[in-house]
């Protein structure tokens, strides 16, 4: 059984249409199960799912919330939570309105700079996403001939500490795992030890964490090498913890790297997930 348990889809900052995911894992990347996780957001939910009930490909409902611990940016992943759950909706509206609140403010700096970007731009390149994020305002920049490629937004411009970078609020991690646990959901942390979450999250962390509620550690990822995957492993078999292995998808919005399939949780980490 092949699974597959964090990917994007137009919703947020994916290329494919939920629809699309779903026939791209069955169709092309021959997996059994594949999540939906869009950023900070659910609304690609219904489409996914009734586009995997015609096909027949079993769609994990979930979504990857933007946090913050000890001034670090980390993800969590949530799965099959209630998407109406008053206080966790409530949350993710703060979050999502953060990134589209900077906007302006990432348009000025890159207009210093002789990057003329406008609202307008970003929006045709977000489409139906919840919110306009980064990667929007990277494709608005390749659709004006600024950069080739979204990636190179990311260096030296977008990213933390970039030219136009812009802070956003981000929930607070201890307390959104209990936020998608309260909402009946799963919890588990994405990509832990890449892009800096690596200073914060140490074993003594993510012991706290699983008191919290914490039921895994995404380990098999693309920005995780063999050291720390077999750390990672180490400590999630210490702390009785989920291991989970995904591709991070974003259709054309990432490297081939991060293609369907590429990085795979086991099924029987998946029936302890989820049952």
């Amino acid at each position: 059984m092949r699974i597959d348990l964090h990917t994007h889809s137009n919703r947020s900052d994916g290329t494919d249409s939920p629809a699309e995911l779903v026939r791209n894992a069955a169709e092309v990347a021959r997996l059994d199960v594949v999540a939906l996780t869009d950023h900070d957001a659910t609304t690609g939910w219904d489409e996914a799912q009734a586009e995997a009930d015609r096909i027949g490909i079993r769609l994990v409902r979930g979504i990857e919330i933007s946090t913050r611990y000890q001034g670090e940016s980390v993800h969590l992943l949530g799965y099959e939570f209630d998407p109406e759950h008053p206080a966790l909706v409530a949350e993710l509206r703060r979050v999502l309105d953060g990134r589209d609140n900077r906007l302006p403010d990432v348009l000025r700096k890159l207009a210093e700079h002789g990057v003329d970007i406008t609202l307008e731009d970003v929006a045709a390149q977000s489409g139906d996403a919840a919110a306009s994020g980064r990667p929007h305002i990277a494709d608005a920049m390749v659709a004006k001939g600024y950069i080739a490629h979204r990636d190179e937004a990311f260096n030296g411009w977008l990213n933390t500490g970039g030219r136009a970078y812009v802070d956003r609020y981000a929930a607070p991690l201890f307390a959104t795992v209990e936020l998608v646990k309260a909402a009946g959901g799963r919890a588990v942390v994405a990509h832990p030890w890449s892009r800096g979450s690596d200073r914060v999250l140490s074993a003594d962390t993510f012991g706290r964490l699983q008191e919290a509620g914490l039921d895994g550690i995404e380990v098999d990822h693309h920005d995780h090498g063999a050291p720390a995957r077999d750390q990672l492993r180490a400590i999630a078999d210490d702390l009785d913890l989920v291991v989970t292995g995904s591709s991070d998808y974003h259709g054309t919005g990432k490297s081939s790297a991060f293609r369907l399939g590429a990085h795979l949780t086991a099924p029987d980490q998946l029936d302890r997930l989820l049952g």
